[in-house]
């Protein structure tokens, strides 16, 4: 069931009996000179509306704007600060919480977002407002990632790239996809990123020339179709078990 689709009356008679929602998040960012700058939401938004069609769970309208700032130097690119992002989230998600649902997935494609909802759920969780919880498509199916790809990289990659071949194949500009991996940052490791213990860059165009992490020459829409066809059965089982719980077993432990 899409939220923005029904009606107050049809609303309400869901609202009667379930009380888990879906929320899609990503971000508007840039993906390297191969992928459209909606990648993320594109695949959060791929995901959620899949599993709310296979469930009958409810899906909200997505949040396409994250926390991207690290992005900022290529063009296009869009960010809200962090403190902006965490209040905006957890508003909304108590407005689902006033309208009886206790129960939250965020479906999340951008890294940038994942420590926010983190925090935003240890908020709702902590005054028993709801039990949320952030997921993000490819640590639910790390085994056939690395399976699919020499390459992976965490942004701009093959992954990404397979996905929105997929969903969007019309978004990808096949004929960048050589431009892309000679431009960009092929392997990405920590040894490649730190200096005696410590991080040392802070945006991404600190270690990448045009936004690419990751070698997508072999990803294809095929692939992208197994990777979309595995997480959506992560994302399916991740709310059938939800719903399943106990809100009380879901709340956090007293003080001991």
């Amino acid at each position: 069931m899409h939220l923005a689709d029904r009606t107050w009356p049809e609303l309400g008679s869901y609202f009667e009996s379930e009380s888990v929602a879906i929320v899609p998040l990503g971000s508007t960012e840039q993906h390297g000179p191969h992928l459209p700058e909606g990648t993320d939401h594109i695949i959060a938004e791929g995901l959620a509306n899949e599993a709310a069609d296979r469930t009958g769970f409810l899906c909200t309208p997505p949040v396409r704007i994250g926390v991207s700032e690290h992005h900022r130097q290529f063009h296009g690119t869009m960010w809200v600060d962090p403190e902006t992002f965490r209040n905006y989230v957890e508003s909304f998600s108590r407005n689902l919480a006033y309208h009886g649902i206790d129960r939250i997935v965020y479906v999340n494609a951008h890294g940038g977002n994942v420590d926010h909802l983190r925090e935003v759920g240890r908020r709702l969780r902590a005054d028993d407002t709801a039990y949320a919880i952030e997921w993000m498509w490819d640590e639910s199916i790390p085994d056939l990632v690395d399976d699919l790809f020499e390459h992976n990289g965490p942004h701009g990659g093959p992954k990404e790239t397979a996905m929105v071949q997929h969903l969007a194949p019309d978004l990808v500009r096949e004929d960048k996809l050589e431009a892309a991996a000679e431009g960009g940052l092929r392997t990405f490791s920590d040894d490649e990123i730190r200096q005696h213990g410590a991080r040392t860059f802070y945006d991404s165009i600190d270690n990448t020339d045009n936004g690419v992490l990751g070698d997508q020459r072999d990803a294809t829409a095929e692939k992208g179709e197994e990777l979309f066809e595995a997480a959506t059965e992560q994302l399916v089982a991740l709310l059938e078990w939800l719903d399943d719980q106990r809100f009380e077993d879901l709340a956090a432990e007293p003080h001991v």
